[in-house]
C-alpha cells in the first residue's frame, strides 16, 4: 500500500473529511430547507409528512457534502493563497493535514452516490415527489458544475448567480413543495431571499478576489472594482446663522 493511500485512511484523513464537508454550512442549508417547509405549509395549509421531509433533508445533506467536497477539490490552489474567513477560502483541511486533493474528490463521489441512492429510493417508493426529485438532481449536478467540469461556473463569473439560485431559490422551494405548495408560488415567495443571498455571496467572495485572480478563477467578485467615495470632497452646507 502506498504512503498516499494509507494517509487517506488515517484518523487525520477522517478529521479532514469532516472539516471539508463544512458541517456548519450543511446545518445552515438544512435550516433554510426547514424554513421552506414552514413557508410551504403556510402557503398550502398542509404539513409535510415528517418521515418524507426527513428523507429529503437527509438527501440534501448528502448533496451539500458532495458539492462542498467538489469545491474543496477544485479550489485547493486558491485556498492555499487566500486568507481564510468563516464563509470563504475553503475549510483549509487538506492543507492543514498535508493531504492530497484526491481525498476531497473521494468524499465528493461517495456523498454523491449516497445522495443518488437515497433520492432514488425515496422517489421509487413515492415518498419524494417527482418535482422535488428533479430539483434535487439539479442541485447536485449544478453544484458540481459550480466547481468542476468543462466550464465551471465559479471560474467564469457565473458562480455567485448559480449559487444564489441554488441556495436562495431552489433549496427553500424544495421544502415548500414537500408541504404541497405550488411551484410558482414557492419560486415567487423566495425570489427576494434569492437576491439577498446573491448580495451576501458577493460580500463573502470579495475576500478571496486576489487569490482567485492569481489562480485563474475569474469570479464575478474578482471582476468588479470597488467604488470609493471621497467624503472630504463632497460639498458642505454653509453653517446656519
Amino acid at each position: 500500500m502506498s504512503s498516499s493511500a494509507s494517509s487517506m485512511r488515517s484518523p487525520a484523513a477522517l478529521r479532514a473529511a469532516i472539516r471539508l464537508s463544512r458541517p456548519d454550512q450543511v446545518l445552515l442549508i438544512l435550516v433554510v430547507y426547514a424554513v421552506g417547509c414552514a413557508a410551504g405549509a403556510h402557503l398550502s395549509g398542509e404539513v409535510p409528512a415528517t418521515g418524507d421531509a426527513l428523507l429529503v433533508g437527509l438527501t440534501l445533506g448528502f448533496v451539500a457534502v458532495s458539492v462542498h467536497a467538489a469545491n474543496e477539490y477544485a479550489d485547493v490552489e486558491t485556498d492555499a493563497l487566500t486568507v481564510r474567513t468563516r464563509f470563504s477560502g475553503g475549510s483549509g483541511a487538506l492543507l492543514d493535514h498535508g493531504l492530497p486533493a484526491a481525498l476531497a474528490a473521494r468524499v465528493a463521489q461517495i456523498s454523491g452516490v449516497a445522495a443518488i441512492a437515497t433520492l432514488g429510493a425515496g422517489w421509487l417508493s413515492g415518498r419524494i415527489p417527482g418535482t422535488v426529485a428533479a430539483l434535487l438532481v439539479l442541485c447536485l449536478v449544478a453544484g458540481w458544475a459550480y466547481s468542476v467540469g468543462p466550464w465551471p461556473f465559479s471560474r467564469h463569473g457565473w458562480g455567485e448567480v448559480v449559487n444564489a439560485l441554488l441556495g436562495g431559490l431552489l433549496l427553500p422551494t424544495i421544502g415548500a413543495l414537500m408541504a404541497a405548495a405550488s411551484l410558482a408560488a414557492a419560486l415567487l415567495a423566495f425570489l427576494p431571499f434569492t437576491l439577498l443571498v446573491f448580495v451576501n455571496l458577493l460580500e463573502t467572495q470579495w475576500a478571496d478576489r486576489t487569490a482567485d485572480r492569481a489562480a485563474g478563477k475569474h469570479t464575478l467578485a474578482s471582476r468588479l472594482s470597488p467604488v470609493r467615495f471621497d467624503c472630504s470632497a463632497a460639498p458642505r452646507r454653509p453653517p446656519r446663522t
